[in-house]
């Protein structure tokens, strides 16, 4: 596992990083610290770039240009696995093991780790607990619950070798609004408690200010600026001060709809 005291630095670093696919450039140049504990919230519209920089840090994407480094060291230069097994993901489709127990989609990584059973056992129970899940939940497969409850055993999944770092790609995008509210009462709750050092995408400014403790906005694959909320909702920067408006004017029509 990654040992989170190596380095009294950043805990990631993106320098003068950029990425290219087959259709064309997705990020450029860009530059960007993430520091201990914090939950840097990746924020853009569709295209921005926000997962393909996601999957730089654990290098499911190398850089095609620049250098991302994970506690000083670029991640060329970490066994792949190593890396991988050390940072937490959730994503919002959730990609539970359909055929798996929930216990069993929670203990995967544990598993491959070679923890003794009972140990992965007594970890499963705390996680479910830790989430919000009844300790029967472990017993059930995915098919048997809501996607609120598969989004939680998610989260659980990815903090399950107790990672430094954990990754979070719109996990709760596909949720209804009501239990979209309690995750992220739930996230903040556990992030409190955790202190992990999380990197969270999204498009949804709303979310952003909850539970960032700074905001990267990416626009075309460049990076905008990187505030804190309290910034963010006070700048003066065209494009961020354009992405406030437009989540303003759907909040607006959203509430004259509903008064319609």
């Amino acid at each position: 596992m990654i040992d989170d005291k190596k380095s009294d630095g950043p805990v990631i670093e993106f320098s003068q990083v950029g990425y290219h696919s087959q259709s064309g450039e997705v990020l450029r140049d860009l530059n960007l610290e993430v520091r201990q504990g914090e939950t840097l919230v990746l924020l853009g519209r569709s295209g921005s770039g926000k997962t393909t920089t996601l999957k730089l840090i654990n290098r499911l994407l190398q850089p095609s240009t620049g250098e991302v480094r994970i506690y000083g060291r670029s991640t060329r230069d970490w066994d792949v696995i190593r890396l991988r097994r050390s940072i937490g993901y959730a994503i919002q489709d959730v990609g539970l093991f359909p055929h798996f127990t929930i216990g069993r989609n929670i203990g995967v990584v544990p598993r491959l780790e070679n923890w003794p059973a009972a140990h992965i056992q007594d970890r499963v129970q705390e996680l479910l607990q830790l989430v919000g899940l009844g300790k029967e939940t472990a017993s059930r497969y995915p098919r048997e619950l809501s996607g609120g409850q598969r989004q939680r055993v998610g989260v659980a999944r990815a903090l399950a070798a107790d990672p430094p770092i954990l990754l979070m790609d719109e996990p709760f995008g596909a949720l209804d609004p009501i239990t979209r509210a309690e995750l992220q009462k739930e996230f903040l709750s556990l992030q409190k408690r955790l202190q992990k050092t999380v990197i969270f995408v999204t498009h949804d400014l709303n979310e952003a200010l909850i539970l960032g403790t700074r905001i990267a906005l990416l626009d075309q694959g460049a990076l905008i600026s990187v505030l804190t909320p309290e910034e963010f909702l006070r700048s003066n920067d065209p494009s961020v001060a354009a992405y406030v408006s437009a989540f303003d004017s759907g909040f607006r029509n959203q509430l004259q709809k509903g008064s319609s």
